[in-house]
């Protein structure tokens, strides 16, 4: 992989983009990262659209500090003269996890807002296509987001590739069935001085979990309380950690216990960081263990969640499953050989994707050990005798067609791409078409996971 540009921030807004808002009597633009008053007002603009409570002046500087280190864009309605935004969107390169305890270069996109006052005019359609070609341009093979509407997306590429379970728990009826754990839990009373450990907790969980992207430190100072210790979302956190035999910091927690009048409590919690799992088990013991609580729920958890074989009683748990993590292909050669495979086996992929970005046929060519070789077959770059040669790494020595073969969708690949997804099971939807037999099966077997893909934030 090329990685991905360090002067993301740099290059000039999307001529698209522009011209098409332009068109609109809009002005597109990026804004400078020195530019704090415009950050500021466009921070206001974008928790409208999300239609959260005005920002306090603190939460303002936090979050301006945040946006200098993203590309920030607005859409701007010369008419209003106000220079609030009526379009938002932001992005960054991160890195995404991927099966092989690997990782591939990533363009996240968020912050993806229009102003009802300007609705149905193709602003959103305007950021969106102009997010892809950012991720072209500084190299990402991946972009990715999380989304409030679970219908906008598909339109450019993107589909769901790690789904998040709720949880919700009837404390009355668990009794724990699962191991004895040599550690302890022990509550955090310095959340500063753990704020070292916790970072190190969080990368290790990211790197063993597709799915999850790499954490920027702000986050990990909200989960802990420490961006604003004295505010009411921060005095009702707890966090407790899991410590090995060893006293080894290898997981935590930040949860919170709410009460109505003075019933049984509720606890819900939707971070829990563990390395090991070990810790994660620790963890659940300790969250479902408390006294004078009626109910344990946790947000954004995995669909493959061992919880159900720690308990007793599996009908103690309602699970509800929702999409969360929306992916795009960009570059099929570095997404597909960025992670590892269950191989050997190959495959012909040929990819449909109506924005022009990801199309063509690709050979898909795994080792015995499961590592990928990519080329593609309809015209890569040429060498000096005008040859084509492979895109991404060099080309499989075996130059033999492969005789399994897939006809896919761009969006198709994104949801299996991770493991969340089989491809036979695409296929009984009408999104994937075999084009030699036993392909499917070929499919399935490479690109299955021992672990369900699963983002454990919103971003």
């Amino acid at each position: 992989m090329a990685g991905v540009s360090s002067d993301f921030r740099a290059f000039p807004a999307d001529p698209a983009a522009v011209a098409r808002l332009g068109g609109l009597g809009l002005d597109y633009r990026v804004l400078s990262p020195d530019d704090r008053e415009a950050l500021a007002v466009w921070s206001g603009a974008e928790h409208r659209g999300f239609h959260h409570p005005r920002p306090t002046p603190e939460t303002v500087e936090r979050e301006v500090a945040l946006l200098q280190e993203r590309r920030v864009h607005g859409v701007y309605d010369p008419e209003l003269g106000d220079g609030i935004p009526v379009g938002t969107v932001a992005s960054w390169p991160t890195g995404l996890s991927v099966p092989g305890g690997r990782s591939v270069d990533g363009w996240a996109v968020s912050a993806v807002t229009v102003a009802p006052t300007h609705r149905r005019r193709g602003i959103a359609r305007a950021m969106m296509q102009a997010e892809l070609a950012n991720a072209v341009t500084a190299g990402a093979a991946v972009a990715m987001l999380t989304a409030t509407e679970a219908t906008l997306y598909g339109r450019y590429g993107y589909a769901p590739a790690a789904r998040a379970a709720t949880l919700e728990i009837d404390r009355r009826r668990v009794e724990w069935a699962g191991a004895e754990v040599p550690g302890l839990v022990r509550f955090v009373t310095d959340a500063a001085g753990f704020r070292r450990s916790a970072g190190q907790i969080v990368r290790r969980q990211v790197a063993r979990t597709p799915g999850e992207i790499d954490r920027w430190p702000a986050l990990v100072d909200r989960v802990l309380g420490l961006d604003d210790p004295d505010g009411e979302s921060a005095r009702a956190t707890r966090v407790a950690r899991y410590d090995d035999a060893r006293g080894q910091a290898h997981g935590f927690v930040s949860y919170r216990i709410t009460r109505d009048g003075m019933g049984a409590g509720v606890v819900e919690f939707d971070f829990l960081a563990a390395a090991s799992d070990e810790a994660e088990a620790a963890l659940w013991r300790f969250l479902l263990e408390q006294d004078f609580v009626s109910t344990v729920r946790a947000r954004l958890r995995s669909v493959d969640e061992p919880l159900r074989w720690l308990l007793v009683d599996q009908r103690a748990i309602t699970t509800t499953v929702g999409d969360h993590l929306w992916l795009r292909i960009l570059d099929p050669a570095a997404a597909l050989e960025a992670r590892r495979y269950e191989g050997p086996g190959s495959l012909v992929l040929e990819l449909d994707d109506p924005l022009g970005h990801a199309s063509g046929r690709y050979a898909l060519e795994v080792s015995a050990r499961g590592v990928a070789e990519v080329q593609r077959l309809d015209g890569g770059a040429q060498d000096a005798s005008g040859a084509s040669t492979p895109t991404g790494a060099t080309a499989p020595t075996r130059r033999s067609k492969p005789a399994h073969g897939l006809r896919l969708g761009v969006d198709a690949l994104a949801a299996m791409y991770l493991g969340d997804a089989r491809a036979s099971l695409l296929a009984r939807a009408g999104r994937i078409e075999e084009t030699g037999p036993g392909s499917l099966a070929v499919a399935d077997r490479l690109f299955a996971t021992n672990r369900a893909p699963r983002l454990s934030i919103w971003f």
